[in-house]
């Protein structure tokens, strides 16, 4: 029951007049077939008339191929003149699809570009503008946004860290000349003696010099 519902497309003069040239060509492609029997007919027939000796018949049957050969450049002629007009057709149609949807796509710029009012739009930028300076205002204020003195201050405070750092890197270098008291101080030297070092006690007594020794010892008379 619902299929007697649907509705059937409908058929066009473009349809009609593809259908007419599609069917042209193919009885013209069937009247090629037939054409080129009747010459292939003709010329075998030509042949047997000649070895049949009978010249006259054999120059009637090529008349005859010669007029189908004739006919059927005709014919070829024709079916190109269809598939051109069929090829026509079919470009045409596409030129009329492609047309079409560029007509409708200009169709939905134009109705967007209505949708849009030009003042809305200037007005939406002047809001933007506003709305941007506002902020700006507001950041300057709160501090967030340092001024070009400020920039410059915190360049310099970062140089002079900078050049600390380096200061506290670099190996400590004696400023003064130490004294020689100073130095000897830091030599690890042994106490200077106080008191006069102790002789060993030696015998004075000439008796107990042995007699020997004390003869050699006295001068020898002059």
């Amino acid at each position: 029951m619902g299929n007697l519902f649907v509705k059937k497309p409908k058929i066009t003069e473009v349809d009609r007049a593809i259908l007419s040239l599609k069917t042209q060509r193919r009885k013209l492609a069937q009247y090629q077939q037939q054409l080129d029997a009747v010459i292939e007919a003709e010329k075998q027939a030509a042949k047997d008339l000649i070895r049949e000796k009978r010249k006259d018949r054999a120059l009637l049957a090529l008349k005859k191929k010669k007029t189908q050969e004739e006919l059927l450049k005709q014919v070829d002629a024709w079916l190109i003149n269809v598939e051109q007009q069929l090829a026509d057709i079919e470009l045409t149609s596409k030129q009329k699809a492609v047309f079409e949807s560029l007509k409708a796509g200009n169709n939905a710029i134009k109705a967007i570009q209505s949708e849009v009012n030009l003042e809305d739009v200037q007005k939406l930028m002047d809001d933007s503008a506003e709305a941007k300076a506002y902020q700006d205002e507001i950041n300057a204020i709160l501090g967030e946004k340092l001024s070009a003195e400020d920039e410059e201050e915190i360049l310099a405070e970062f140089g002079n860290l900078e050049s600390q750092i380096i200061d506290q890197d670099l190996p400590n270098v004696p400023t003064s000349v130490q004294s020689p008291e100073e130095h000897d101080e830091e030599l690890d030297l042994p106490d200077v003696p106080t008191k006069a070092p102790v002789v060993p006690k030696v015998v004075a007594d000439d008796a107990e010099v042995p007699t020997k020794q004390k003869v050699m010892e006295e001068p020898l008379p002059a």
